[in-house]
């Protein structure tokens, strides 16, 4: 589905829809015009050649800021960099461009893009999801402000992906200090993704589950540490007389 979904939303099909409309022709352009490199970065998109891509963006937004055709190209570039793999940067064009556009009618979009862009971050559940809470502010962002946009839907997707990736590393983490048998640390992350990934209920169902035979076998070395701290009390005490 994640496939599909950047898919029906890449930039070059929004470009090829309403290329009439952001990159209108009018008159011949001069050599390197706005609408020569914006077709330009476009063509080199669609072939895949981002580094090119990124190219001809960065260079029409650096040389041309007050063009018609400069905020296009902006979000473009962040694809670019997106479709690079080089989520950073994606996420820094993507953020400028919401900066200095923030009633364009690319933004649900871009903020929705921004989310993606920060969720494409993750490589491994034993790492801190930052990244994951970073996405989820975007997410949340598209479905508060524009609830009746098409990317309010994939953003409610991503979503339950990003809050399952951050549960997923926090029982990471407990099920760690499990097989560590530090049932105390174990027992107080368990409750922990228990109190707030409720929305995901066969992962706070195994936690719940967990969490309570933690607990047990944390009370358990509780008394069995108790009972040796007495025990040796007396046996210090018998060996002074």
């Amino acid at each position: 589905m994640k496939k599909l979904l950047i898919q029906t939303i890449s930039i070059l099909t929004m470009l090829s829809l309403w290329g009439c409309a952001f990159f209108d022709r009018g008159p011949r352009p001069l050599e390197d015009s706005p609408w020569e490199l914006a077709q330009a970065g476009t063509s080199a998109m669609e072939e895949e050649r981002y580094r090119q891509a990124i190219r001809y963006f960065s260079e029409l937004k650096d040389r041309y800021p007050f063009s018609p055709h400069t905020p296009v190209a902006e979000v473009a570039l962040g694809d670019a960099y997106f479709q690079s793999g080089n989520y950073t940067a994606a996420v820094n064009a993507y953020r400028e461009f919401l900066e200095m556009n923030p009633r364009h009618e690319l933004v649900p979009y871009t903020l929705f893009r921004t989310g993606l862009a920060n969720f494409s971050k993750f490589k491994t559940v034993d790492r801190p999801q930052t990244h994951m809470v970073d996405a989820l502010e975007y997410f949340h962002r598209v479905r508060e402000s524009y609830p009746d946009s098409e990317y309010a839907e994939y953003a409610g997707y991503y979503i339950v992906q990003a809050r399952t990736k951050m549960a997923e590393h926090e029982l990471f983490v407990a099920d760690f200090y499990w097989r560590t048998k530090r049932y105390g640390s174990a027992w107080q992350r368990y409750r922990y993704v228990v109190e707030n990934f409720k929305d995901l209920p066969e992962i706070a169902e195994y936690a719940s589950q967990r969490s309570k035979v933690s607990y047990y076998k944390f009370q358990k070395d509780q008394s069995r540490q108790k009972r040796d701290e007495d025990q040796g009390s007396w046996r210090d005490w018998f060996e002074w007389l």
